[in-house]
């Protein structure tokens, strides 16, 4: 048998709506033949249909593996920034395999690679080799296979969501069908649903934009019932000015 390489990485990071779930695998270095012979790469890159099928899949080869998910009101919640957020949980997720590997492939989050590997490394209670990078999840098939497991986990999510609020997009802030379901919503609750992650800046600038758009019609409103007073005050005074202006003609 080879060395038991790991692969970690998340899904969910960026979306304003949804959980974030990251995923960890170990696998025996022999095996990875196997990996990339079922096409295993960058979720990204991938179908969300042709992901769930390699869901399964990846679960018979690999040798363990963990998924972790945390619901928006958790990464609310967090002390410190995301990034540290990541970090504590990528441990967390890594210690809990009961597998220990010898080599740890990471999915970098922080623009330095080597610090968010060393920030990682020193919160593991096994020893391993940490190799961090950018785009690690389209470089080592571990951390493929971990994105595969982290983004289905979270497309599931995200559908039973949909099936309980309707279309709701992605998630992501960039999603037309996200934003157009945030502010259907918070127009006719008055708050955003408990899916969210409420301190996202896009919830601030959605709340604000229809802030403006009510003070705006109430603005308008108020304008239109003066003006109807003003209209029916003239209207009153109107057969009295008339009737002066003929008891002059006389």
């Amino acid at each position: 048998m080879g060395r038991k390489l790991a692969g970690i990485d998340e899904a969910g990071r960026g979306p304003v709506l949804g959980p974030m779930v990251i995923g960890a695998v170990v696998v025996d270095e022999e095996k990875l033949p196997l990996l990339k012979e079922l096409g295993v790469r960058d979720s990204k890159k991938l179908t969300p249909k042709r992901r769930e099928r390699l869901f399964e899949e990846i679960i018979n080869i690999v040798d363990d593996y963990v998924l972790l998910v945390f619901p928006p009101q958790q990464i609310d919640s967090r002390e410190g920034t995301l990034n540290e957020f990541e970090v504590e949980n990528f441990v967390g997720a890594l210690n809990s395999l009961k597998l220990k590997p010898d080599v740890v492939y990471i999915d970098a989050a922080d623009v330095k690679e080597e610090r968010f590997g060393k920030e990682i490394g020193s919160g593991l209670d096994f020893k391993a080799e940490i190799v961090a990078e950018h785009g690690a999840d389209d470089k080592f098939l571990p951390v493929s296979a971990a994105s595969i497991l982290a983004k289905v986990t979270r497309d599931r999510e995200i559908e039973k969501l949909r099936g309980e609020y309707g279309e709701i997009g992605s998630g992501y802030p960039s999603d037309p069908r996200t934003r157009k379901f945030l502010e259907e919503y918070y127009r006719k609750h008055g708050d955003f649903p408990p899916i969210v992650r409420k301190t996202w800046k896009t919830l601030k600038k959605i709340a604000e934009k229809i802030g403006a758009e009510s003070a705006k019609m109430e603005s308008k409103g108020q304008l239109t019932l003066e003006s109807f007073i003003k209209e029916k005050k003239e209207a009153d005074l109107l057969p009295a000015l008339r009737g002066e202006a003929f008891g002059r003609k006389k």
